[in-house]
């Protein structure tokens, strides 16, 4: 490694108590190459990296000076049965830097090789999956949407074998706030170890909460990130797909883009995920799967109660409350879309009509509200003369909507035409699509990136990456 190369870490979780992680080498990749490089994320974490060491930094092959390789225990619920102990199961945790705007962010190799929670699984990734994450995560940082970040991706030069048959695999350099989950706190109060659940708490509270000084109040501010984060997701017709206690990320950031999409079409229960065989997870369940989640997360901090039966009430009651504050956000992001800068309760009504009448039509949701900001539809639906009478009343709706509608998202079959076309040696679509997808309100971008897919090109499923 030159000496012209510094990634100056700063390892905070590796210096937790070692129930919190395993130590772990990655596993070497016979011939890394890489396929992208995110140099503006780089930047932004004061990283320097020669051209030429970046493949075998990011591919796990070298390890560079001052990083500290785990892998994170966890444990979590998956789709509403607890599946007790997981972990980092094909993830290794380099380190920690401090960003320009002196924040703190973890830098994972996903894909880098088996660890102690592997559980029976091959500690692999291959291709699609992995340029899947790095398209859709960078284009949710451009939509405005909390999220990990896409810092690279590399090729090993080994083949990972799938239900598919034997594919290219490769490692996706993941950047986070952190990586601690609600599993994380799950993992601990399952187990009863509560002294190292009161340092998970400390440590969280530092590093995303400064401002908490209770159980309870890390609670409430984990409900408001999770509406925030879950609102804006249904702004831009985002459906994760597992959003498992152990893919609830405890500051609010979008995690885990396996079998995640984004709808074409409106439909209030689409789903996508190949795993999620009942719509636990579909669109419109969202907002009531991180009210779930964040109680599972208050059944795990009530083990720092000093009287537990007390303070179940208040716990309680603080979750109850997750309805009126998801409301809030959902007004604050659709009224946006409509045009409402000072959105009402009455305006729920509106909202719903719209949606129903999209859903009725089969219209597009992401064209459809574009549409609104561009004054281009060709015939007037029904509820479109209730909502000019009530943006009317609106200073700068256009301004508004144009902010809040974009031209542009990662539609699923130009997602999957993007991974085919690595898998076969050319990697110009995803330069192409990447680059697009960080002005995503551009009303410049190409208009083939507009276009809904034809019958034949509808993507009907995704799939987890493991």
């Amino acid at each position: 490694m030159k000496p012209e190369t510094n990634i100056p870490f700063d390892n905070s979780f590796a210096r937790l108590p070692e129930a919190f992680y395993a130590r772990q080498t990655p596993e070497k990749a016979p011939a890394p190459e890489l396929l992208v490089f995110n140099e503006i994320l780089a930047n932004d974490l004061n990283i320097k990296v020669e051209p030429s060491d970046i493949a075998e930094i990011f591919s796990g092959n070298e390890i560079p000076n001052g990083a500290d390789p785990i892998a994170q225990a966890y444990a979590g619920h998956q789709f509403g049965n607890w599946a007790g102990r997981l972990g980092d199961g094909r993830a290794i945790l380099l380190g920690e830097v401090i960003d320009r705007e002196g924040q703190r962010q973890d830098i994972q190799l996903k894909g880098a090789g088996r660890t102690m929670f592997s559980r029976g699984g091959d500690g692999r990734a291959w291709l699609g999956p992995v340029l899947r994450e790095y398209v859709v995560s960078e284009a949710m940082h451009a939509l405005g949407i909390p999220t990990t970040r896409a810092l690279a991706a590399v090729a090993t030069g080994a083949p990972v074998l799938r239900e598919q048959g034997p594919l290219p695999g490769a490692v996706l350099s993941r950047v986070a706030k952190s990586h601690i989950r609600v599993g994380t706190f799950q993992y601990f109060a399952s187990t009863g170890d509560n002294p190292n659940l009161r340092v998970l708490f400390e440590h969280t509270v530092a590093r995303h909460y400064p401002h908490v000084g209770t159980p309870l109040e890390l609670l409430r501010a984990v409900l408001k990130a999770q509406s925030e984060l879950v609102a804006k997701w249904m702004g831009v017709g985002f459906i994760h797909g597992v959003m498992n206690t152990d893919n609830c990320h405890i500051a609010g950031q979008t995690i885990d883009y396996g079998p995640c999409a984004f709808m074409d079409e409106f439909r209030g229960m689409q789903v996508f995920s190949s795993i999620d065989q009942t719509g636990r997870y579909a669109y419109s369940n969202q907002p009531n799967m991180a009210a779930w989640n964040c109680a599972q997360l208050a059944t795990a901090l009530l083990n720092l109660e000093p009287n537990r039966d007390t303070a179940i009430e208040a716990f309680q009651d603080e979750i109850g409350t997750f309805g009126e504050i998801f409301m809030a956000d959902y007004l604050k992001v659709f009224g946006a879309k409509l045009g409402l800068s000072t959105p009402i309760a009455e305006d729920a009504d509106l909202i719903e009509t719209v949606l129903s009448a999209m859903q009725s039509e089969g219209a597009d949701f992401t064209n459809t509200f574009r549409a609104l900001t561009d004054d281009s539809f060709d015939a007037r639906p029904e509820w479109h003369s209730s909502w000019t009478d009530r943006v009317a009343r609106e200073p700068n709706a256009r301004e508004v909507m144009e902010a809040a509608n974009p031209v542009i998202i990662p539609r699923n079959h130009q997602i999957e035409n993007m991974i085919a076309s690595a898998v076969n040696g050319d990697l110009s679509p995803i330069k192409y699509l990447n680059t697009a997808l960080q002005t995503p309100f551009d009303p410049q971008n190409d208009d083939a990136l507009r276009r809904p897919p034809e019958p034949y090109e509808k993507v009907a499923a995704t799939f987890c990456g493991t």
